[in-house]
């Protein structure tokens, strides 16, 4: 098979649906075992939720796999199609405790190669009964010491079924994540709000054009998510899209997570006392139990005990790319009028180990761009109602000031100080939450704080949710909107197309990055090409 093909890729994928309907087996499993019965759907486990890859670096990969009953999971991988030389790597027992989620690190994977691999359950309660095979793709990126060979191909956004858009069947579902898979990237950047767990999804919106949008409602998505069973819900019904599942068979992902996998903008200020939809008002117990779902559900590399539930993390991408993906939720302060004078616990954002830790990973970076990957954008007031004394709360790092850093501004004054000192070159922002597309350029030329050095940052989403916008820009770190497409009204649906995601390749000659922001349908709407600056 031809590397990076994504006609033939896609072939081998669709080829798992006649595998399922036969109910054989890999050859390799079929050899080491007796022979498995071949029995209905229903008498064995199977992978209705399809199968995912993410946090893949040059030599090895995360694969993800839920199954419907108590099952054991297999996993083959191969350089090739057809599965010569293929390798079987027994993974976990599937049980009820993780919603019959686990998860395989396949190790001692080529570099720079496509990864054809397929999973089966063995049923635990039949040693002869096994889940027909499930089929997936990934490709591993280049050694970050060896020599750039390839392109490095990037897509991004953010927001998954939010303001009551879940999954229209009528209009082919969630459509942009067939456009996204349609561009053949190396990975997908989930930039947050993965699911919309304080947003219930009815059975019909009605629309201002008196047309009506038409959602697939299960249970756990018919209110807003208290428990962990309707928190785990909301990423199940999610994978019930045929658009999200092929995405996550074909592409490798990366995850981050916002307030939204919880609660709206929830920090250690946040209460759902006066909000009647909740009868769980422990903000703190939701947050746990909206963790746990995720933790069960993404496809993430796990870190050790020390830190079993962390979220930031390196992906080094071959020597054109690192990414730094954040954690803008967990370690901040609360919300609040985010004017404070001096950087204190009430300002973190960040916190301060997740920013050393930042500064360090991007002065030891030998890739030629290092991509920070951010679940909320540095310059855009997003409000947050107001506190007891009548001032306004702030959501992000911007306090709706436009002079020197204060409150949060105050801690990514001195992260942007830091990059600029430490002579850090070539880097860019990549967000979304705001539920529109633009570019940012940052520059202390127009900034009231000018100890950094200009840089990008863009912005993109909706996946399938409302789409909002444009925010006003702050000016504390001279940000200049050098392009925005927003829809003319708050919460159109995604029908009205305002639905948005980048793409980001950098050349493997030139080194040269180019960004594209795209529509609904794939369409180019701005795209901005960046020529690497020497240290």
């Amino acid at each position: 098979m031809t590397s990076h093909d994504p006609s033939a890729r896609r072939r081998f994928l669709l080829s798992s649906t006649a595998i399922a309907g036969t109910g054989l087996l890999p050859g390799i499993l079929r050899a080491q075992t007796a022979p498995a019965a071949i029995t209905q759907d229903a008498a064995r486990p199977m992978l209705l939720s399809g199968l995912q890859s993410g946090d893949v670096l040059a030599h090895s990969a995360i694969v993800w796999a839920r199954a419907s009953r108590e099952a054991r999971m297999r996993v083959e991988w191969s350089t090739t199609s057809h599965f010569a030389q293929s390798t079987l790597v027994r993974g976990p027992d599937l049980l009820p405790d993780t919603d019959g989620t686990g998860r395989v690190e396949l190790q001692g994977l080529p570099a720079g190669q496509d990864i054809f691999y397929r999973v089966v359950l063995d049923d635990l309660a039949s040693s002869n009964t096994r889940s027909p095979a499930v089929l997936g793709h990934f490709r591993t990126p280049l050694a970050s010491q060896g020599p750039a060979t390839r392109p490095f191909r990037l897509v991004w956004s953010g927001d998954t079924a939010g303001q009551g858009y879940g999954i229209n069947e009528g209009i082919g579902g969630m459509r942009i994540y067939d456009e996204m898979r349609k561009t053949n990237p190396d990975v997908f950047l989930h930039s947050g709000d993965t699911i919309y767990a304080d947003g219930p999804i009815p059975e019909t919106i009605a629309l201002p054009d008196g047309s009506t949008w038409k959602n697939l409602v299960t249970p756990q998505v018919a209110k807003v998510a208290e428990t962990l069973e309707e928190y785990r819900g909301r990423y199940r019904y999610n994978l019930m899209d045929q658009n999200v599942r092929a995405l996550g068979s074909e592409v490798a992902q990366i995850w981050q997570w916002d307030d939204h996998e919880v609660t709206n903008n929830y920090s250690d200020s946040k209460s759902v006392a006066n909000d009647k939809r909740y009868s769980e008002k422990n903000v703190q117990l939701l947050t746990a139990r909206g963790r746990r779902a995720f933790m069960e559900y993404a496809p993430m590399r796990p870190f050790g005990a020390a830190e079993q539930q962390r979220v930031y993390r390196h992906l080094p991408q071959g020597p054109l790319a690192d990414i730094f993906v954040l954690d803008m939720r967990s370690y901040r302060g609360p919300n609040s009028h985010n004017l404070q004078a001096v950087e204190s616990a009430e300002t973190d954002f960040l916190g301060r180990p997740q920013l050393d830790w930042l500064l360090a990973g991007l002065k030891a970076s030998t890739a030629t761009w290092k991509l920070i990957a951010a679940d909320m954008p540095i310059g855009l007031f997003v409000p947050d109602g107001k506190d007891a004394e009548g001032r306004d709360q702030w959501e992000a790092i911007a306090n709706g000031e436009h002079g020197v850093p204060k409150g949060r501004e105050l801690e990514m004054a001195r992260l942007l100080k830091g990059i600029k000192d430490a002579g850090i070159r070539n880097v860019v922002w990549l967000t979304a939450d705001v539920h529109y597309t633009a570019a940012h350029h940052y520059s202390p030329e127009r900034a009231q704080f000018k100890d950094f050095a200009p840089f990008w940052e863009f912005v993109s989403g909706p996946l399938n949710a409302g789409g909002f916008g444009p925010n006003e820009a702050d000016q504390t770190f001279g940000l200049d909107v050098v392009f925005h497409k927003a829809p003319p009204k708050a919460n159109s649906a995604p029908s009205e197309g305002y639905q948005f995601f980048g793409q980001l390749d950098i050349h493997h000659q030139s080194r040269a990055l180019t960004v594209v922001l795209k529509d609904l349908n794939g369409a180019a709407l701005y795209t901005k090409t960046l020529e690497p600056q020497q240290a």
